[in-house]
């Protein structure tokens, strides 16, 4: 499964504000509830048990917030730049200001993990990151996304 088929353009977050990992969490739940069509505050319930379990925020300033809900139908991807990094509790200690959220159906198994690993892989690569963090519109970060994504695929 390719980026694009998770990451619509009104999923894509060019300057986020917000002053911490939770207002952060809260304000994607928001948008995810928006391309979702599934109830915020069950969005940001599961982005919140998650972070729970041990911080998403994978280091170099990237996050990857995810988890499963029982009513969606298909993977969903949000992708928000961030104003100003603020602190994750990243594994480096450094403030996030990548973050890349992932919904799966319940059910999705498999499908998930392959998806985290795609998203991962593609946020590992540091001149990809040196373009999102340069690039202000919506319209580049998508394209940024989607074109280097099928370039990074396994």
């Amino acid at each position: 499964m390719d980026i694009a088929d998770m990451l619509s353009p009104e999923g894509v977050l060019p300057a986020l504000r917000v002053t911490s990992k939770k207002q952060a969490l809260q304000e994607l739940a928001k948008r995810a509830a928006d391309v979702t069509g599934q109830p915020e505050r069950a969005i940001f319930e599961v982005l919140v048990e998650r972070e729970r379990l041990g911080t998403t925020g994978v280091g170099y300033g990237i996050a990857i917030p995810h988890g499963k809900l029982a009513e969606l139908d298909r993977l969903h991807c949000l992708f928000a730049r961030l104003e100003t990094p603020v602190e994750f509790d990243s594994i480096d200690e450094q403030p996030v200001d990548l973050i890349c959220v992932l919904l799966a159906p319940e059910k999705a198994g498999a499908d998930h993990l392959k998806a985290l690993a795609r998203v991962s892989r593609l946020l590992r690569d540091r001149t990809i990151c040196d373009k999102l963090r340069g690039t202000e519109s919506r319209d580049g970060l998508y394209a940024i996304l989607t074109e280097s994504a099928a370039s990074h695929a396994a």
